[in-house]
């Protein structure tokens, strides 16, 4: 025999045993699924320390109350300015902090003082989150909401604790967790339904002395995404603040939750967050990452608005380089947005937004040509020879993350040849090399649990800008 044929009956071997495997894959939820095909998420972020004139310190605002929330005065506030800039670029999702780490709430809330009631801005009776929530739903973004319980400088809180020690401590450890959860009960339930709940640094559970909110949750927002306590996760941060993952990144995870900081088990802390980073592919849950970056990152960090930073926006490429290394390796890309003093997005802010939509939607809405099925081979083929750069790859993942292994080759006037040999693809697999000329392109999956189910298959000619 030679070694073309034996080949051969090892892939054919492969595939049958791939056939008849009876490991079941963890199958994401209708919100998950929703959630991973939005792919793009801003994070709007705002608090009082914009309004104070200082230079943001995270650590000094974390442990210092505002000096005089009277400084919020944003004169030319304008929510549908914020939303429909997020909706031209092509965001499809959007969360807003109704509170960060100094503890006010943007909000009408009956259950802290430290809220939109006590502000002279709009004689007290604005409410940033129900105006977020309305222009949501004007322009068609599916609405989150972030909110803080780990820092509050406001009630003393810090890492999930409130200041001082025995009865005391304990009072006002009792007052601040009744509090939180009268506050999550208002978001819940007067705010309608939200596509995902987050909470900053997750959420310590009444057993760890913090207090009930994935109860609230479960009862209030049954339908949304829950991220994050010990207890519950449905989605895992990425791993770093730079808006990518590393390849492999697999939507599935060994454990039903992450934990945060030192709460996360050590092997979930081990070598630099590797394991959120990079998932596991014979994980039993369900738990897809996200790539999260400021877009006022390059070279700087910023989160909340600062003034002349302008410099530090992001550049093009560097976006374009960010989602093929998010959305491309199966994750979903957050960028940071925030207003300025003036109640804006700013306009530089703006136009780079703008600018990455509208060159994600050049380089991705006219493949060359696209297929879809199911099984181990999936090819396409060119009437004449065609230059080809890029290529797309996407599982049905409402069945799951099936494919282990799988070849990308291209036909030359040589015969086939190599593109790609991976292993994950997930929701979404995008792979960009130099110019080739073809005449067909073929997907063999080499391994998978099951058959796959390849929702899509497409390749591109994409010219440089």
């Amino acid at each position: 025999m030679n070694s073309r044929y034996l080949l051969t009956l090892s892939l054919i071997f492969t595939l049958f045993v791939n056939m008849g495997a009876q490991h079941q894959v963890p199958i994401p939820t209708p919100e998950q699924l929703q959630w991973q095909n939005a792919e793009l998420a801003a994070l709007v972020c705002w608090d009082m320390h914009v309004f104070d004139g200082e230079f943001y310190v995270q650590k000094e605002v974390r442990i210092t109350p505002v000096k005089d929330y009277n400084t919020f005065d944003p004169k030319n506030y304008d929510m549908d300015q914020w939303i429909k800039s997020l909706k031209d670029a092509g965001f499809k999702t959007a969360i807003f902090t109704v509170s960060h780490e100094t503890g006010f709430f943007f909000h009408q809330s009956n259950a802290t003082p430290y809220c939109m009631k006590a502000l002279k801005w709009q004689e007290g009776k604005g409410d940033i989150l129900r105006d977020f929530k309305a222009s949501c739903e004007k322009y068609g973004i599916l609405p989150g909401v972030y909110i803080g319980t780990r820092w509050n400088a406001f009630y003393g809180v810090h890492d999930f604790k409130v200041e001082g020690v025995g009865t005391f401590a304990e009072h006002r450890q009792q007052y601040y967790n009744t509090m939180i959860e009268n506050v999550v009960e208002e978001i819940f339930a007067n705010y309608g339904d939200w596509a995902i709940v987050w909470f900053d640094g997750g959420a310590h559970s009444p057993e760890q002395g913090g207090p009930d909110v994935l109860s609230i949750f479960d009862k209030l927002q049954p339908n949304s995404l829950f991220y994050h306590n010990l207890q519950r996760s449905d989605m895992r941060w990425g791993g770093s603040e730079t808006g990518t993952v590393p390849y492999p990144s697999w939507g599935t995870f060994p454990y039903l939750s992450t934990g945060a900081g030192e709460s996360a088990k050590k092997e979930i802390r081990a070598n630099n967050y590797q394991l959120l980073k990079t998932g596991d592919p014979n994980g039993n849950y369900y738990m897809p990452a996200m790539s999260d970056a400021p877009l006022r990152g390059h070279g700087g960090h910023d989160w909340f608005w600062e003034p002349n930073r302008e410099d530090i926006i992001y550049p093009l490429d560097k976006l374009v380089k960010m989602y093929y290394n998010s959305v491309g390796h199966n994750t979903t890309l957050i960028l940071g947005v925030t207003p300025n003093t003036d109640g804006i997005i700013p306009e530089p802010d703006v136009k780079r937004l703008k600018e990455f939509g509208d060159e994600i939607k050049r380089r991705f809405d006219s493949p060359v040509k696209s297929v879809s099925g199911e099984g181990y081979q999936l090819s396409i083929k060119f009437a004449n020879k065609q230059n080809i750069n890029q290529v797309v790859l996407m599982e049905d993942i409402s069945k799951g993350e099936r494919v282990r292994k799988f070849i990308l080759e291209g036909k030359t006037k040589g015969g086939w040849h190599m593109i790609f040999e991976g292993s994950c693809i997930g929701n979404k697999f995008i792979h960009r090399f130099d110019d080739k000329e073809v005449s067909a392109v073929r997907l063999k999956v080499l391994e998978s649990i099951g058959k796959s189910q390849i929702l899509e298959f497409s390749v591109y000619d994409v010219t440089n800008p």
